[in-house]
C-alpha cells in the first residue's frame, strides 16, 4: 500500500471513522466533551511566540517526555509546548502532570483534511513524535508545513520492525520526514537506520532520566497514619491474568506475616471495579481507591486512581511490576528504585530488557517467574530491611547512570529551539501578534 493510497483510503472512509469514534464514546474511550479535537478542531486559540508540539500514543509515552517537557519551559520562558495524545487516561494524567505554559489537545484521526487543519491552526516551530507511533497524513502535514520533524526516545519491536520491512516504499518515506531520530539503544538506531532514517543518534532512554514520581504530601502523611504498623507491597501497572498471581501471593504471605497490605494499582484504573469483585468473591478483604474506601481493614487494596503510583510506591518498600508475568513487556523498573523500594519483576521485560539486565547485574532487581516464587521473595524481602536498603540503592545508581539522557537531547534539539525563538523576536510567524495587527 502506497501513502497515495493510504491517504484516499483515509479521505474515503470518513464516514466510518465518525462511526467508529462514536462506538469508542458510547465505550467510554473518547471524551465528548472533546471530541471535535479528533477531527482536528482545536478547543483554545494557539499561543503566540514558539511553539512546541509533542505526540506521544497514550500514557507511557507522554510521562517519558515530562521531564523533557519541564526542562525545555524552565530554560526558555517564551516557548509553550502542546502535547497530544490519543487516549483519555493520558489525558486526565496530562491534565495533572503538565506544568504552566503547557497544555493537552487530542490528537486528530489520521485523514489527511484533519491533520492539515490541526497543523495549519498550530504553526508547531517543532515537533517532537515519541517513540514510534508513525501516522502518515499527520506526518505529512507536518513535512508540508516546512516544521522540522524530530523523533526522540525511539523504539521499533522486533515485530514491527518485520513488518515495516515488508512495506519499504512506505517506511522510508515516512522516516525520510524526520530530520533527526533518537534512538533508545543501538538495537533501535540499527533498526531505524535500516528501515530508511536520514540521520540517527543514540542517546538512551527519556524513560530512565525522569525525575522521581510526584506526590501529594498531605495524603501521603493521611495514608502512612492509615496503615502504620502494617507490612506492604505493591504490585504496579498490573494486566489481566496477573491479579490472580499476585492474590495468590497475599495469600500465602498473609499465613507468615499478619495483617499484610498487599496494594494492586492496575494498569488501566477502569480494571479496578472489576478487579475488586474478582478477589471478593476468592474470600479476599478488599477495599477501592476510587470508591473512597480506606485500607483500613482489607487485605489488598486496589488503587484504581490516575497519577498516584508515586504515592503507593513511597507507601510500600516492595515493589513487583506489572505486564511482565504476562507477555505484555513490562513497565520502568526505575520508577519504584528511585523512591527508595526494592524491586521484582517477571520474566516478561522485554520492553525495558536493557535496564532490567542493568539492574539484576547490579542486585537491583529480583527476577520471579511464579505466584510462589513471587511470595518467597516478597517474603524474604519484607523481613530483612537491610537487603531492601540495598537493593533499592543500587536500583538509584543504576537511575543515576543514566541521567545524562535528558541533557543530551535537549542539546540536540536546541538548534530547532533556538531558531523558534529567533523567529518569533519580532512577531513574524506570530499568530497573536498577526491577529493584533489585522
Amino acid at each position: 500500500m502506497t501513502l497515495a493510497f493510504y491517504r484516499g483510503l483515509t479521505t474515503a472512509a470518513e464516514p466510518l471513522i465518525r462511526l467508529y469514534l462514536q462506538r469508542r464514546q458510547a465505550a467510554g474511550k473518547e471524551d465528548p466533551e472533546r471530541l471535535d479535537e479528533r477531527f482536528g478542531l482545536p478547543s483554545r486559540p494557539r499561543p503566540s511566540g514558539p511553539l512546541v508540539w509533542v505526540h506521544g500514543a497514550s500514557v507511557g509515552e507522554a510521562v517519558s517526555v515530562l521531564a523533557l517537557i519541564d526542562r525545555m519551559l524552565e530554560e526558555r520562558p517564551g516557548l509553550n509546548v502542546l502535547v497530544t495524545t490519543g487516549t483519555v487516561t493520558s489525558a486526565r494524567l496530562l491534565g495533572q502532570r503538565l506544568p504552566p505554559r503547557a497544555f493537552h489537545q487530542y490528537v486528530p484521526v489520521d485523514r489527511a483534511g484533519w491533520a492539515r487543519r490541526f497543523v495549519k491552526h498550530w504553526k508547531p516551530d517543532l515537533a517532537l513524535w515519541v517513540e514510534s507511533e508513525l501516522w502518515p497524513n499527520l506526518i505529512g502535514a507536518i513535512g508540508d508545513a516546512g516544521t522540522p520533524l524530530v523523533l526522540v526516545n525511539a523504539r521499533i519491536s522486533e515485530a514491527s520492525y518485520r513488518r515495516w520491512r515488508r512495506v519499504p516504499f512506505v517506511i522510508r518515506p515516512l522516516l525520510g520526514r524526520f530530520a533527526l531520530c533518537l534512538g533508545q539503544d543501538e538495537a533501535q538506531t540499527g533498526r531505524l537506520v535500516d528501515l530508511g532514517a536520514p540521520k540517527t543518534l543514540t542517546l538512551g532512554n527519556l524513560k530512565f532520566a525522569a525525575a522521581p514520581l510526584p506526590v501529594d504530601e498531605a495524603t501521603l502523611a493521611s495514608m502512612r497514619r492509615a496503615i502504620a504498623g502494617r507490612k506492604a507491597w505493591i504490585a504496579a501497572s498490573t494486566h489481566p491474568g496477573e491479579e490472580a498471581m499476585i492474590a495468590a501471593a497475599h495469600r500465602a504471605l498473609a499465613k507468615t506475616h499478619p495483617g499484610l497490605l498487599t496494594i494492586i494499582v492496575p494498569r488501566h484504573p477502569d480494571r479496578g471495579a472489576g478487579i475488586a469483585a474478582d478477589l471478593a468473591a476468592q474470600g479476599f478483604s478488599v477495599a477501592r481507591r476510587s470508591a473512597g474506601q480506606e485500607p483500613a481493614g482489607a487485605g489488598i487494596y486496589v488503587a484504581d486512581t490516575m497519577g498516584e503510583l508515586g504515592l503507593f510506591y513511597r507507601l510500600a518498600p516492595v515493589a513487583f511490576i506489572g505486564g511482565s508475568l504476562v507477555p505484555h513487556g513490562g513497565h520502568n523498573p526505575l520508577e519504584p528504585a528511585a523512591l527508595g523500594a526494592a524491586v521484582l519483576a517477571g520474566p516478561h521485560m522485554h520492553n525495558f530488557s536493557i535496564v532490567a539486565e542493568d539492574m539484576i547485574a547490579a542486585g537491583a532487581l529480583l527476577a520471579v517467574a511464579s505466584a510462589d516464587a513471587l511470595a518467597r521473595e516478597v517474603g524474604a524481602l519484607l523481613d530483612a530491611p537491610a537487603r531492601r536498603e540495598a537493593a533499592a540503592a543500587a536500583g538509584r545508581r543504576v537511575a543515576e547512570a543514566r541521567a545524562h539522557v535528558l541533557a543530551a537531547v535537549l542539546a540536540e534539539i536546541a538548534p530547532w529551539l533556538d531558531q523558534a525563538q529567533r523567529r518569533h523576536a519580532n512577531g513574524a510567524d506570530d499568530p497573536a501578534g498577526q491577529r493584533a495587527r489585522a
